[in-house]
């Protein structure tokens, strides 16, 4: 009986975390590297049904003329991660997945990510309904060529600017209708995606702070055709953080009385948040957890600031500012440092085996309990690192 095969079709494909999730995937079909990194290779997940590196065909969109090979040598050269021999290694099958990236569709581009397109077949769609359409015939030429059982798309594109959720987007019914009226603010590209793959029965993952799927009539649309979606913004350095140690203060009855925190960080994506309205989308979201986490709102601030000459190194520094018995005021600090495409790449495996298997098991709408991968997760309100594992756990263990 033939291996069954399945997809995984990236959006912003030739980026750090799209590329290093494609060498990584290679690496582990091969044997010649460890799964370190990957939540769903803890012991305790062993006996869960996921699918296997080896099972994967990668194809994806880009607005940028390159390759899978090309972006990991780049990377490599720039901020040293991977050796030389495991590109080398990777390498042809890179270039076979390389051949399945279509150039990307944009309506109403957003002028600093448009700045970054080189590929001159990128695709401009004069209405929303084309753009759907143009990005809907990619993905089902890649899932019929490929003979592929299922496909998964995920989000690893840079961050647009702030959505606001209106009312075209509360129904499928209402938004569908500003759609075929052609209604320029119907949907921001990454919706206009996301549409296209759940219509197209795939499911989706949103790893930006981009609205994606996230709202009412997207998830709609999923609940009909019966396919499961998740976001938003993966959860990889400060916030993750965060997410751990504002529970200890809270329940060591300790007052946060203020929470700084500065990010620098260079790549791409660090070039598209020097953009103000984009950057704001990523503070945005890197801010909301406090509240829930403490109950009670300390004065609080996040700064994001484009450093080229750190490439994919992104760092942070926490200032945390906090009283104790007696009235005491005392300060943890703390810097964490780490390759950004090499902290979120295992996490997209990680997610994109999940969603294929809810898919399988008939699962549908919001996959709730992954709410640990993400900073801003769908359908869920508890921020605690500790609280969204257990519930993590106990939804992968129950369907064995």
């Amino acid at each position: 009986m033939a291996e069954r095969r399945v997809g995984l079709w990236l959006i912003g494909a030739f980026g750090g975390v799209g590329s290093t999730t494609a060498l990584g995937l290679a690496a582990l079909a091969r044997g010649i590297t460890s799964e370190t990194g990957l939540v769903t290779a803890l012991p305790r997940f062993a006996g869960v049904p996921l699918d296997q590196p080896a099972q994967f065909v990668i194809g994806g969109h880009d607005i940028r003329q390159t390759s899978f090979t090309r972006s990991v040598a780049e990377l490599h050269a720039r901020s040293n991660v991977f050796t030389e021999s495991l590109i080398r290694e990777c390498a042809p099958i890179l270039d076979e997945w390389a051949k399945n990236v279509r150039p990307g569709v944009i309506y109403r581009p957003n002028a600093v990510i448009a700045a970054l397109a080189d590929r001159p077949d990128v695709r401009l769609a004069t209405t929303p309904r084309a753009a759907i359409e143009q990005i809907q015939n990619d993905l089902n030429q890649f899932r019929s060529t490929h003979k592929l059982e299922q496909v998964v798309v995920v989000n690893v594109a840079s961050t647009e600017p702030p959505f606001v959720v209106g009312d075209d987007q509360q129904t499928l019914s209402r938004l569908n209708a500003a759609l075929d009226q052609g209604a320029i603010d119907a949907l921001p590209t990454s919706g206009l995606y996301a549409y296209a793959a759940l219509d197209a029965k795939m499911a989706y993952v949103n790893l930006t702070p981009s609205i994606g799927s996230t709202c009412p009539a997207l998830n709609e649309l999923a609940a009909i055709h019966g396919v499961p979606h998740a976001g938003q913004d993966l959860k990889t350095g400060e916030t993750l953080l965060k997410s751990v140690l504002a529970p200890l203060f809270a329940k060591r009855n300790l007052k946060v009385l203020s929470w700084v925190g500065h990010n620098i960080l260079g790549n791409r994506d660090g070039l598209v948040l020097s953009d103000p309205d984009n950057k704001s989308s990523k503070v945005k979201s890197k801010e909301g957890l406090l509240f829930d986490l403490l109950g009670y709102r300390p004065q609080s601030h996040v700064s994001i600031e484009y450093i080229e000459s750190l490439d994919d190194w992104k760092t942070a520094w926490d200032n945390i500012h906090f009283e104790g018995f007696l009235g005491t005021k005392m300060t943890l600090q703390f810097t964490w440092q780490g390759c950004d495409s090499v902290l979120a790449a295992p996490l997209v495996i990680d997610l994109v085996r999940i969603a294929l298997y809810a898919q399988r098991r008939g699962e549908s709408g919001v996959i709730k309990d992954v709410a640990v991968f993400f900073k801003s997760p769908q359908g869920v309100k508890e921020h605690d690192f500790s609280k969204q594992f257990d519930l993590f756990e106990t939804y992968l263990l129950s369907r064995q």
